[in-house]
């Protein structure tokens, strides 16, 4: 095997290093409510923001996942001329244990279509609605195309983690695209497979090699994206969206993301049937966070999949001007 496997003992959450337990939203100790949620039908809460065209007014309704470190707040950020000439409503919604959404103990890809399908339900969106992904955030897309594919009217995915352990990726292409990654990622990326049980004790231990992902310190080729990321660690703006996110803690916030993302799949997104919706994908091939050597053979093993590689282009598409005009005009065609 590539991947060096972890010790089955510890496989399983719990014991002495298991993580604190949440800090839940509105419980005694915990932070204020102050977003607009909804309550699930299992009594967990779904904190969402609404943005665009109203929604009795709206030509086309959208639901938005968002990426790692992400929130309710996050769009692609079309302009609001295209919004309202496209006729676009958008709720994005804090991921379960994110921000103000309720935590997960049992996060899952599937759970996540789930919670798409259930606040759409919630808010009225049809029989069909519209489904926007970014980055980690995709997972909720396939899931959705896997569990739910006769609620997706169309769907689109912006620079979507990839699973290495998918077993559609041929595995010397798999290894070497993995061996490339900084040391630290590896072995966050191998915990998170093998061993989830352990991720956050891993993660918290300052002597061993953990995600720079977590810690904002990944190497990014594309210039954008450092020159962003520099930007929004000068300003305070990546620790501000890191306070926000793991508000009730960081386990049930960036590492049960990484548990769920990299964690073994109950399918194969490349062993997916044709959807009856159309399906988009974006990618940057200076991307310094998914491979778009992998995106690219995940792209060709699903010709469903319409796939747009965007030439100097890193991970963070939303900043990319005029972007978010382009995908909300392609995906409704």
């Amino acid at each position: 095997m590539w991947v060096t496997s972890m010790p089955q003992v510890w496989d399983e959450e719990g014991g002495a290093d298991a993580p604190p337990a949440p800090r839940v939203c509105g419980t005694e100790g915990g932070p204020p409510v102050t977003a607009t949620r909804l309550r699930l039908r299992d009594g967990r809460h779904l904190a969402y923001c609404e943005t665009g065209v109203p929604k009795d007014k709206a030509r086309f309704r959208v639901v938005f996942s968002h990426g790692f470190t992400g929130s309710r707040e996050d769009t692609v950020r079309p302009s609001q001329e295209v919004a309202e000439e496209l006729g676009v409503y958008m709720a994005g919604f804090d991921r379960a244990g994110y921000g103000q959404s309720d935590p997960n103990p049992k996060r899952s890809v599937k759970s996540a279509a789930l919670d798409v399908e259930e606040l759409a339900d919630a808010l009225g969106l049809g029989p069909k609605f519209y489904l926007i992904g970014m980055s980690l955030g995709c997972h909720a897309v396939w899931g959705a195309l896997k569990y739910i594919p006769d609620r997706i009217a169309g769907a689109a995915m912006m620079a979507p983690v990839v699973n290495y352990w998918w077993p559609g990726f041929p595995a010397d292409l798999a290894a070497e695209v993995y061996a490339k990654q900084e040391v630290g990622d590896q072995w966050a990326l191998r915990v998170s497979h093998h061993a989830p049980g352990i991720l956050h004790w891993w993660m918290e231990q300052s002597w061993l090699p953990t995600s720079t992902v977590v810690a904002g310190t990944t190497p990014l080729p594309n210039k954008l994206d450092a020159e962003m990321r520099s930007k929004m660690m000068a300003d305070g703006t990546f620790q501000q969206r890191k306070e926000q996110a793991t508000q009730q803690g960081i386990h049930e916030s960036y590492y049960r993301d990484m548990m769920v993302m990299f964690g073994k799949w109950e399918f194969d997104p490349m062993s997916l049937p044709q959807p009856a919706c159309p399906v988009h994908l974006w990618q940057g091939d200076e991307d310094g966070l998914v491979p778009v050597v992998l995106q690219r053979y995940l792209a060709s093993r699903l010709s469903w999949v319409n796939y747009h590689e965007l030439p100097g282009t890193g991970h963070f598409l939303s900043s990319v001007p005029g972007l978010g005009d382009t995908v909300l005009r392609t995906l409704f065609g």
